[in-house]
């Protein structure tokens, strides 16, 4: 990761703007501009340079982590160590206004440096600068992201060996995130997702203790971290004989949801907005008159963090550049019955597309 080029990036971007220096507050943004993946730490990027500051318990960690970054080991509070860097540096940064994380740092946090500041130095709220350079992810990142999506389609298969009627969601979960582990995950970019019967109607149904019952879907939506780089993947699976007229209905609804997904998959493209990619799904459902039914956006961006811009939504206009990963995730939610919903990651190329998520779409009983 060529972690001093996105800082001087960065740096070059500051001329534009209002801003003397950047603080960086946010630890996904701080381990994507200088390589720390601690959980205490703040980088100040000025035109002059980068000073990171963290504390003694990463003070082995920081030396080896960050680049691009002078680092400092603060034996107190980290605003009061920044504060403290800001007036002994004073000749340099006299009159500075520092631009903040303002989705990122507590009214608290904001005014607690703000008291400790040198006179004459103040805070002002900057746009997400860092968040707008990590839509596009760089080679390396690329490399990151497809194995962690690799990885993570695996365990679906896990999923299909222990998906059987009278398991509970829970133990479904517990065996892909232990099978995730085995393989070398760092962690689940969230808590896994299996929801069963009635509860696939919930479209952020963690896994509970219920046990999974014949004649109704299975969502499962789950993901890895690997070496810092998330993955997403949600498949449906309908438990059980696929006959009757409940079943009939449920297989409609799915071969909607698969069109209405590969129908945006289709529209991803440089030059076409996100809002343009959630109305080519919607259409489909629409047409299918399941258009009340898909209740949350089509997809978002996925790196550092498992949400992250852009928000592919209805109405937003952020165009897609070749380098942007995103989720592709219609899905269609009937209340007290059951639902279904199928996402893959999908890489935004010069010519198209490209779909990340390896694994089948077609209909599937267990």
């Amino acid at each position: 990761m060529n972690f001093p080029g996105r800082q001087k990036k960065l740096r070059e971007h500051l001329v534009t703007t209002q801003f003397d220096a950047l603080l960086i507050s946010h630890l996904p943004n701080i381990r994507y501009l200088c390589g720390f993946t601690g959980s205490a730490g703040l980088l100040l990027v000025a035109e002059a340079g980068s000073v990171f500051f963290t504390d003694v318990r990463y003070d082995t960690q920081a030396r080896e982590e960050v680049k691009g970054a002078k680092v400092i080991i603060a034996r107190k509070m980290l605003s009061n160590a920044l504060a403290e860097w800001l007036g002994a540096s004073r000749t340099r940064s006299k009159g500075w206004t520092i631009g903040i994380e303002a989705e990122h740092l507590t009214v608290a946090e904001r005014k607690r440096l703000a008291d400790l500041l040198p006179s004459g130095q103040r805070l002002r709220n900057a746009p997400a600068l860092v968040e707008l350079v990590r839509m596009v992810k760089d080679d390396d990142e690329m490399d990151r992201i497809r194995a962690a999506v690799r990885l993570g389609a695996t365990l679906f298969d896990r999923a299909l060996e222990v998906l059987r009627p009278g398991v509970r969601e829970t133990e479904v979960a517990a065996e892909m995130e232990y099978a995730a582990r085995r393989a070398g995950a760092e962690e689940m970019s969230f808590p896994t997702i299996i929801a069963s019967g009635a509860r696939s109607a919930l479209p952020h149904g963690r896994a509970s203790e219920q046990s999974i019952a014949p004649g109704g879907f299975v969502v499962c939506d789950f993901g890895v971290i690997l070496a810092g780089y998330c993955s997403d993947q949600t498949r449906t699976v309908w438990v059980g004989a696929a006959s009757g007229a409940s079943s009939k209905e449920a297989r409609e609804a799915y071969d909607a949801v698969l069109e209405a997904q590969q129908a945006a998959i289709a529209a991803v493209r440089p030059g076409i907005s996100v809002g343009e990619v959630d109305a080519a799904a919607r259409k489909v459902l629409r047409k299918a008159g399941l258009g009340r039914y898909f209740t949350h956006s089509t997809g978002h961006g996925v790196g550092l963090e498992i949400h992250e811009a852009p928000r592919v939504a209805a109405g937003q206009k952020e165009v897609l550049q070749p380098g942007m990963v995103i989720t592709i995730e219609p899905g269609v939610y009937f209340p007290g019955k059951w639902g279904v919903r199928i996402e893959d990651m999908v890489a935004v190329r010069e010519n198209g597309c490209e779909v990340l998520t390896p694994t089948g779409k077609n209909f599937l009983t267990v």
